[in-house]
């Protein structure tokens, strides 16, 4: 549904020490760096960090979340990689959730700017 997804970063090397590991964990590559942006892409998705076209600085979304799927496995490495380089636990702890629709399991990460990020799982029913 979505072509890519940018979040916007006050300190470009802060950033790319943190996303490269939680990318790494889950097997993605290193991001590319270019003049004000690094650029990830893995599986056919694309993910860019920036500093803010306008000269202003960075801000999170209050209420935004970005979703990454994958294992749970890849949660706990993802979350584990995150909090050791630079990003802070957010929400409950990694783990199962129960949700009308069923059970996921779910990881929360605030990046050094303060961005919500979270791995996803949909568990078999």
């Amino acid at each position: 549904m979505f072509s890519h997804i940018v979040v916007g970063s006050n300190d470009l090397e802060k950033s790319k020490t943190f996303y490269d590991a939680v990318f790494a964990a889950i097997g993605g590559p290193s991001g590319m760096a270019m003049p004000g942006r690094l650029m990830y892409m893995h599986n056919g998705s694309n993910f860019m960090v920036v500093t803010p076209i306008n000269g202003q600085p960075a801000t999170h979304a209050n209420g935004g979340t970005i979703g990454f799927t994958m294992t749970p496995e890849q949660a706990d490495a993802w979350h584990a990689a995150g909090v050791a380089n630079g990003g802070a636990t957010c929400e409950d702890p990694p783990g199962v959730r129960e949700a009308p629709f069923g059970k996921m399991y779910l990881a929360y990460l605030r990046d050094p700017d303060g961005n919500k990020l979270c791995a996803f799982h949909m568990m078999a029913q």
